[in-house]
């Protein structure tokens, strides 16, 4: 009898605890962007109650004190303490930290980490200056990035260097939320034409292979566009802006959430009209929607679908005489690049537990690429011979397309054995691609300018190759010790090329029909040791491969033997904070060493063909800095000093082996003070220096372009959800080429801009916190 009045007594002093408890509900989200945030420490100080944000960014609290308060803390976020009422229901929105050194990162792992776990190097272009820097093209944040220059050639057409030189190899992997944004065997280097730049959130790029975890052309580098998410508040953003080179443009979104579904809607319109070149005009719409269902506390399905319509004059590059005589007149008046490129990908992501996490991704893309490409214009005559009618030249019109049915499964679980870690996952990509090119004769006049042409019924391509990939991959981390990380991943790829050629064999493209099969083993191995919370060293060995890409397998008569070119990477770091993180330093060294590099090797019956014989060598140190000498000042200094060489490489009769590679400066840096005075509130003011430094503009090593400085003031402020800014780039008007390049045709220059400026105008409305 005594046991069960005892009972009674335990559940009546239970029940009287439960009813003293406080439930204090909320939901927090990042202040600017108004996306909510997940994992969010939530806590009462000095007692143990707390929990964490969900995937809504939701939180429930009990607290057995009313008049406690409440803490919010994140990495990358400034902490925020508030007093809350039982009952009522907080919106919380944080800001992020700019001093803060423990950022998080997702593209290392392909799942959310804290930085200084990562034994790589990786930078992150932040939400802030995205917002700050207000780029009309992606290079005007990019080139920020220590070891990083993108080339602007013009309407958001683009080369690349990270860790490599300047130019338009497949090197580089371009990524949507940790997604290609191109399938295998069809790099395009103007692949980020095919991004919607008003949905991009913050930047993340990994310079070195990454092959171990997202495969083919990951070699210089990985650049992950990470876009925004549906917003807790209801908020809709419109901007207009131009400048006096003739480009306008204007962004838009509207985005919230309801229950449990969010929604995301932005795009913008971008078009360019009688420029300074002559024949450059052009134009892009950019939608993108995305909507995520939210099931459970652990099941959310995140839906989107991007749509990329562009169209643009393609220019062509300037010639020695009419580039040191500015004349900008263009030799090409018909050319043109017409993008079509439709993205849709659902990912299902199922948290098995608080250590186990499950999510599939479906992706289908739809892309066309359709062309009268001025780099395939080519005269009759010519000049090292005499031979040949100068008034006529040769070109093609024609089309690269694909559409792609691809999956990722990949699954997350954590041990709490010495913080263990395993990230293991499995994909498949079937993208049927085709290309189709036509004969056309051009006409050109006393002056060299092409007139005009006539398309011929002669085809040069008409084929379809089915591209498969396969792939597995898996990553393992643990800390022996508490301060010491090792990571360690490998990844297997199975590609299969099946050739249908369309045309004889004796047409210009008649190779026979065949199957190509390629595979890759890709394995990383790193440590990151972490000294006092506020600095760390970190060491790593990878490799990465590049598969023949399909036009250097099918252009041509026959199909020639290939590998995947293979890279070997071998590099150390570290990074420290001090002065209470007003003083940030990171710093890389890296080795890569490129091996059986395809290149075209000139044959003893005269004739050429594409072959695994080249080797080069690249070493460098990139370094980064950032300095804030009180919270409305910031000194932001990176650059990479860097040589690239040929070891051995013969090329079509000609031997470069020990030249230094072309288009490869010595030197690339950027500096940048950002003033934000408190006496001024939302004021901002900038000033910005690009360096570039000389380098050889032949593989020969004959002659030099001299490389440039470039001086950009930004200024901008914000009222009441307007927000006003300029941004004049090219201060002082120098004349440059982004690029310059020398070949048995001459010399080439891609024009800078010259000075100009830049204007707009938005206006953000978000819902009230509640």
């Amino acid at each position: 009898m005594n046991k069960i009045f005892s009972l009674i007594a335990c559940a009546f002093c239970s029940c009287i605890n439960i009813s003293a408890q406080h439930l204090v509900t909320g939901i927090v989200f990042d202040k600017e962007s108004r996306e909510p945030l997940t994992g969010v420490t939530v806590f009462v100080p000095g007692t143990q109650t707390g929990t964490n944000t969900n995937h809504a960014g939701r939180f429930n609290l009990h607290k057995s004190d009313p008049s406690d308060s409440i803490v919010f803390s994140m990495l990358g976020y400034r902490s925020q303490k508030v007093s809350a009422e039982a009952g009522k229901e907080l919106w919380i929105g944080l800001e992020v930290s700019t001093t803060e050194m423990k950022e998080l990162i997702v593209s290392a792992s392909r799942e959310e980490q804290v930085r200084s776990e990562a034994p790589i190097a990786i930078s992150t272009i932040s939400q802030a200056m995205i917002q700050e820097s207000k780029p009309n093209s992606i290079d005007q944040v990019l080139n920020k990035v220590s070891g990083v220059y993108m080339v602007n050639l013009g309407n958001e057409q683009h080369a690349m260097s990270i860790r490599q030189p300047l130019g338009y190899n497949g090197l580089y992997l371009y990524l949507e939320d940790g997604v290609p944004i191109r399938t295998s065997g069809l790099f395009n280097h103007n692949a980020l034409i095919e991004v919607n730049m008003s949905t991009v959130k913050n930047i993340e790029i990994i310079r070195g292979p990454a092959s171990s975890l997202y495969g083919q052309e990951a070699i210089g580098g990985a650049v992950n566009f990470i876009t925004h998410s549906p917003t807790a508040t209801p908020v809709i953003k419109a901007s207009v802006q131009g400048n006096d080179l003739g480009y306008k443009r204007a962004d838009f979104q509207v985005s919230n959430t309801f229950d449990k579904t969010g929604i995301s809607l932005s795009g913008y319109y971008a078009d360019r009209q009688n420029g300074l070149l002559e024949h450059s005009d052009f134009k892009k719409l950019g939608l993108t929607l995305r909507a995520d269902y939210k099931f459970s506390e652990r099941a959310i399905l995140k839906n989107s679908i991007s749509f990329i319509d562009y169209y643009s004059d393609m220019t062509g590059t300037l010639d020695s005489t009419k580039f040191s005589q500015h004349n900008y007149k263009n030799l090409h008046t018909f050319t043109y690049r017409d993008v079509f490129a439709l993205r849709a990908k659902s990912a299902l992501s199922f948290a098995w537990n608080n250590l186990s996490k499950t999510t599939l991704t479906a992706i289908y893309r739809d892309n066309s690429i359709k062309q009268n490409p001025s780099y395939f214009v080519v005269d009759d005559f010519k000049p090292w011979t005499g031979s040949g009618n100068p008034l006529l030249a040769h070109g093609q019109v024609n089309d690269v397309y694909f559409q792609s049915y691809a999956s990722i499964l990949q699954h997350k679980q954590s041990f709490a054995w010495k913080n263990a870690l395993v990230i293991a996952g499995a994909s498949a990509d079937f993208s049927p691609s085709g290309y189709y090119a036509k004969y056309i004769s051009i006409n050109k006049n006393s002056e060299g300018r092409y007139i005009n042409y006539t398309p011929h019924d002669s085809l040069l391509s008409d084929y379809l190759v089915d591209v498969s990939n396969y792939a597995a991959y898996t990553q393992f981390e643990f800390s022996p010790l508490a301060s010491l990380r090792f990571v360690g991943a490998m990844r297997y790829d199975h590609f299969v090329y099946d050739f249908n050629n369309f045309l004889p064999p004796s047409a210009y493209s008649g190779s026979p029909d065949s199957k190509n099969i390629f595979t890759a083993f890709s394995p990383k191995v790193g440590f990151t040791y972490e000294i006092m919370q506020k600095s760390g060293l970190y060491i790593n060995y990878s490799q990465g491969f590049v598969p023949p890409q399909i036009t250097e397998l099918y252009r041509g008569v026959t199909v020639p033997t290939l590998r995947p070119a293979v890279f070997y990477n071998y590099e150390t770091g570290g990074w420290l904070s001090i002065l209470k993180d007003r003083v940030r330093f990171d710093a890389s060294y890296y080795m890569l060493e490129g091996k059986d590099e395809i290149i075209s090797v000139r044959q003893d019956n005269g004739t050429f063909e594409n072959q695994n014989a080249g080797r080069t060598e690249h070493r460098g140190i990139e370094t980064g800095l950032t300095f804030s000498p009180t919270d409305g000042l910031q000194l932001r200094f990176s650059a990479t000093s860097a040589t690239h060489r040929f070891t051995r490489f013969v090329e079509r009769g000609n031997d470069y082996s020990g030249n230094e590679m072309p288009n490869a400066p010595r030197i690339i840096a950027n500096m940048e003070i950002m003033y934000k005075p408190q006496f001024i509130e939302g004021f901002r003011i900038g000033f910005e220096v690009q360096h570039m430094d000389e380098y050889y503009m032949d593989p020969r090593n004959t002659v030099k372009y001299p490389g440039f400085d470039i001086f950009n003031l930004r200024a901008g402020y914000e009222f009441r959800g307007f927000e006003i800014w300029m941004n004049w780039y090219n201060l002082a008007n120098k004349h440059y080429a982004t690029i310059a390049s020398k070949s048995q045709w001459g010399y080439s220059y891609q024009l800078g801009e010259p000075s100009h400026i830049n204007i707009g105008i938005a206006y953000k409305f978000s819902g009230k916190e509640k």
